[in-house]
């Protein structure tokens, strides 16, 4: 069956889901098996159980990455199931630095008993014995240990909803079955496929929704998950038992996402990035990395990875030698939006050609902005690329391959698409924000940043265009015609310039002092006093976009009185 390719948006989404569960998996490293975090902000700091290098993923991600590199591939039937559950044994061998006691367990057992197999008289491969040799073991833990529904299947499970995004059943069955090489408890695999479906759909229409994929499961079952999860929503993560328990990890991450959904209306654009943010941050003060990474990959599959953090998509690493860019690729060869001539994996992207421009600006001497054809050539020890690069053209992949690389890494791409359509765009304003605070982070390390694009018609001044007005302390104006100067053109124009610049005028009129007029200007002025970091927050309640139950919530959160 020929299926429609996925649209820009859908394959944004797409790209967020293993990058979303890494930076959540990383982000609760340390922090695992402590007490919840109730006034700490989590960081990736590293240590944990590892211990891990800052921004380095555990298990979660590991296993996800041995799930991804068969998907990658091809389907999972008995022998896909089967080379995933080889890939377990490698990993198991050459790359965990943590695992569960179930999963470890199982492990063992499917070794034991392949081992001691005689090879199938009916020519079955050694892959589908792999896989046969899987479901005995897991079958067997399941009916010898009463509590066997952990959260080692449902934290790995993100990359499974990609597999068949055009099938809601097909995605069912493959988070059953791969679910089933380690955990075979029911309650296992419901969650697996709630979670997987919830991706699935999150990535074809940018909705979430935990239990669209209700049906999927068994109807006896179906009463008790929808009271977990109506139980959850809103609900402070951290009162929410999530070590140990799959349907208690699962209820915990959609207690974050739903809790912090506010935090999309939060700002006047851009919202997108707030919500995963705070999302993430929650999870990790509630269950730390496992509720964190499953709360990531439904996050990245909502918002796509232009809505996650740069400064979190620069620190994360992990086994087997991998960064972000490896988990945008598997990513996207899952979901079959991708060709071995294709980006993310051909090695130069084609550039049109035009000037090598490579030149610094007038308000930062360490901000470089230029064209694609200067990358190659630029002495600025950090780049910014907002348009797509081949791998290696990658400063950080061309390091790695020869031994090396930074962490942080200091060559950061970005998911952000020239064009004039708004369709074509998840959160733009977000998007382009990101960019511009990354470029700070940058130039705050002390790194000379060139930032580029094809022909730094649009998307590199808009970036520029925001750091120096958030960043620099110039008025929109000012920056603006700095730039222009810069770039040597008179007029710069288009939907992301005018989006940069409706958020650089907005942030200039911010800053002059506000002078009430009259009584009801006063009014106003005492309103804001008391209330300005709802301002957003009650346009949005006022307008529908949350829910007076959300409002309350926000508003209990954010006035309640520090202990």
């Amino acid at each position: 069956m020929t299926h429609q390719k996925l649209t820009s948006t859908q394959r944004d989404r797409a790209a967020g889901v293993l990058v979303g569960q890494a930076c959540g998996d990383a982000l609760g490293v340390p922090y695992e098996f402590g007490p919840p975090l109730r006034e700490t902000k989590p960081e990736m700091v590293g240590g944990g159980l590892g211990p891990y290098a800052p921004g380095e993923w555990s298990d979660d991600t590991q296993m996800a990455i041995c799930i991804a590199r068969v998907t990658a591939d091809g389907p999972l039937d008995d022998r896909g199931l089967g080379r995933v559950m080889r890939g377990f044994q490698h990993w198991l061998d050459d790359g965990a630095s943590d695992v569960g006691n179930q999963t470890r367990a199982v492990l063992a057992a499917t070794r034991d008993i392949f081992t001691n197999t005689p090879p199938d008289e009916d020519g079955g491969s050694l892959d589908q014995e792999w896989f046969w040799a899987a479901l005995d073991a897991s079958g067997s833990y399941a009916k010898h240990h009463e509590r066997s529904a952990g959260n080692g299947a449902l934290m790995r499970n993100g990359i499974v909803g990609l597999t068949a995004l055009h099938d809601r059943d097909a995605t069912a069955e493959n988070a059953r079955n791969v679910a089933r090489l380690t955990h075979a408890d029911p309650l296992v695999l419901d969650s697996c496929v709630l979670h997987a479906e919830a991706i699935r759909h999150a990535v074809m229409t940018g909705e979430y929704d935990l239990l669209t994929g209700l049906d999927l499961i068994p109807e006896e079952r179906r009463p008790q998950w929808t009271d977990w999860i109506a139980t959850a929503t809103l609900a402070d993560p951290s009162t929410i038992e999530a070590n140990g328990s799959t349907f208690g990890a699962l209820r915990a991450a959609h207690a974050a996402i739903t809790s912090m959904r506010v935090m999309k209306y939060a700002a006047h654009e851009g919202g997108n990035r707030l919500h995963v943010r705070h999302a993430l941050e929650a999870a990790v003060g509630a269950g730390h990395d496992t509720v964190a990474a499953i709360t990531g990959a439904l996050m990245g599959a909502v918002y796509g990875v232009s809505a996650i953090p740069g400064t979190w998509r620069r620190r994360i690493h992990g086994w087997p030698d991998m960064t972000v860019r490896d988990l945008v690729e598997l990513a996207l060869r899952t979901a079959g939006e991708t060709q071995p001539v294709a980006w993310p994996l051909r090695e130069i992207e084609p550039s049109p050609g035009g000037r090598a421009l490579d030149v610094p600006t007038s308000f930062d001497e360490g901000l470089h902005l230029g064209t694609q054809t200067a990358l190659a050539h630029t002495q600025a020890d950090a780049v910014d690329s907002l348009s797509r690069i081949g791998s290696q053209e990658n400063r950080e992949t061309r390091l790695r391959r020869l031994g090396g690389g930074n962490h942080p890494a200091r060559h950061v791409e970005y998911w952000i698409v020239d064009s004039d359509d708004p369709s074509t765009h998840n959160d733009l304003a977000a998007a382009l924000n990101d960019a511009a605070d990354t470029v700070a982070e940058l130039r705050v390390e002390g790194h000379t940043v060139f930032l580029h694009c094809v022909h730094a018609h649009h998307r590199t001044p808009s970036v520029a265009l925001l750091y120096a007005v958030e960043h620099c302390g110039l008025t929109a104006d000012d920056a603006a015609e700095q730039i222009r100067a810069t770039l040597g053109v008179d007029r710069i124009d288009g939907l992301l310039w005018n989006t940069a610049m409706h958020m650089a005028q907005r942030t200039t009129a911010s800053r002059k002092p506000w002078k009430p007029k009259g009584w009801y200007d006063n009014e106003l002025a005492i309103a804001g006093d008391l209330d300005c970091d709802l301002s957003t927050v009650m346009l949005a309640r006022g307008s529908g976009h949350i829910t007076a139950e959300e409002y309350a919530a926000y508003y209990d959160r954010t006035h309640s009185p520090k202990e």
